[in-house]
């Protein structure tokens, strides 16, 4: 079941890294040229950086989580990078 947006909050604030690494890892899609991408991809990124490249803290992210940390980078973009479904996460 999805989280809730109240769930997808709580996260946000206890782990604002993880909304830090999601901007970063889009930010260098689109600095190479990509228009549109998967929040899935970004979300695997973050796992691969903070379990195999790093030593800091390795997050464990809830898959229902994306469509909300897409849309946030979108609204706080300005940018259409993701493809989107009407979902629970629709702000």
């Amino acid at each position: 079941m999805a989280k809730s947006k109240a769930e997808f909050l709580k996260f946000h604030e206890e782990n604002p890294r993880v909304y830090q690494l999601f901007c970063y890892f889009t930010d260098k899609v689109i600095k190479a040229g990509r228009n549109k991408y998967s929040a899935e991809a970004i979300f695997n990124q973050i796992r691969w950086y903070t379990t195999i490249e790093t030593r800091g803290d390795e997050y464990k992210i809830n898959n229902d989580y994306k469509p909300y940390y897409s849309r946030m980078y979108m609204l706080d973009h300005d940018c259409e990078i993701f493809r989107t479904r009407t979902s629970i996460a629709d702000f």
